[in-house]
């Protein structure tokens, strides 16, 4: 019997081990089929005649269609202040002990949840037939002070109002679903150490449901900036308005449409990087390590690094939170 049949570890050092890369063929011709459907897209959106890109170009930075952009914004970031304030308020009224006051933010929630918006937004707007005027005064009594309802609810206060009550309703569950994330003995901890119901909630509650809140918030916002082209149906100007009433003089109605669809595109790219650090902002009291930017990345695939993968949060697991739902 040798030394090694004997378990004696041999002089010098030993040999390297020769490791071979698991190979994964499946995974390089899911890559060739998608990169050839890929080439195949770009072939036909700059083959195509009927898009018409130099129309495109013509007519992208033109005034109308600047204009409305900037009233597609408007809307959009007045919308969503309506939304989260009247949002953050219904949610609390849900959650209180008052009967009526959890009754009507429920009935308040399901008429402006089971109705569409653009239902809505024509109320809003033919708000005038049912009242011709709104004023103030005595319940049931005499009436001090009125106006034409025409006159205090424009085209465009319509519309906000038509978009900005809709989204309370769908922010009032996402608050709600956050601030049901904070375990209960964080309230009877600050209740304790003797804070008030509204110390507690602002102190306490809320900044710990913003990881919850946020990633759902930002999907609203995304989808808020889309629905606002429903407002076109009650004639307000914003982008696909402005589109469509350049193509109805010009006849050019494909290129219009890719002019609006670009600048969709470019916005809802901003707000998705914006909300992607603010969501990585808010991830910093549950995670030790914080996701990479894209910047980082980025830096680290030219350098030929694997990116770290991102941690799992609470927000990302919100069930029944994704955006939209508005139609």
């Amino acid at each position: 019997m040798n030394s090694l049949d004997q378990g004696a570890v041999p002089p010098g050092r030993p040999e390297a081990i020769k490791a071979v890369p698991v190979r994964h063929p499946g995974r390089w011709a899911g890559a060739a089929v998608v990169l050839l459907l890929a080439a195949m897209l770009v072939h036909a959106l700059v083959t195509n005649s009927q898009f018409q890109w130099d129309v495109v170009g013509k007519y992208f930075f033109d005034s109308t269609i600047t204009h409305g952009m900037l009233v597609t914004l408007e809307l959009t970031a007045l919308a969503m202040v309506i939304g989260v304030v009247g949002g953050t308020l219904l949610a609390i009224m849900r959650l209180s002990a008052n009967p009526v006051l959890s009754t009507t933010a429920w009935f308040y929630i399901w008429v402006f949840r089971g109705t569409p918006v653009l239902v809505q937004l024509f109320i809003w707007n033919y708000l005038g037939t049912l009242w011709a005027n709104i004023g103030f005064g005595i319940p049931f009594g005499p009436v001090f002070w009125s106006e034409p309802t025409n006159k205090l609810i424009p085209l465009f206060v319509a519309a906000l109002l038509g978009l900005g009550l809709n989204e309370a309703a769908y922010m009032a569950e996402i608050v709600r679903s956050g601030i049901q994330s904070v375990p209960v003995g964080q309230t009877e901890a600050a209740h304790a150490l003797g804070m008030s119901q509204s110390r507690t909630m602002r102190r306490i509650i809320l900044p710990q449901a913003m990881r919850v809140i946020i990633p759902p918030t930002g999907n609203e916002t995304i989808s808020m900036l889309k629905t606002t082209s429903l407002v076109s149906a009650i004639s307000l100007e914003e982008l696909f308005r402005a589109s469509q009433n350049i193509s109805s003089r010009t006849f050019q109605i494909i290129p219009m449409l890719m002019i609006a669809s670009i600048w969709y595109l470019a916005m809802t790219s901003i707000l998705t990087v914006v909300q992607y650090y603010i969501e990585r902002h808010y991830a910093r009291g549950a995670n030790r390590v914080l996701p990479p930017t894209p910047l980082q990345r980025l830096r680290g695939l030219f350098a030929g690094r694997r990116p770290a993968p991102a941690p799992a949060t609470q927000g990302d697991v919100v069930t029944g939170a994704d955006g939209g739902g508005h139609l």
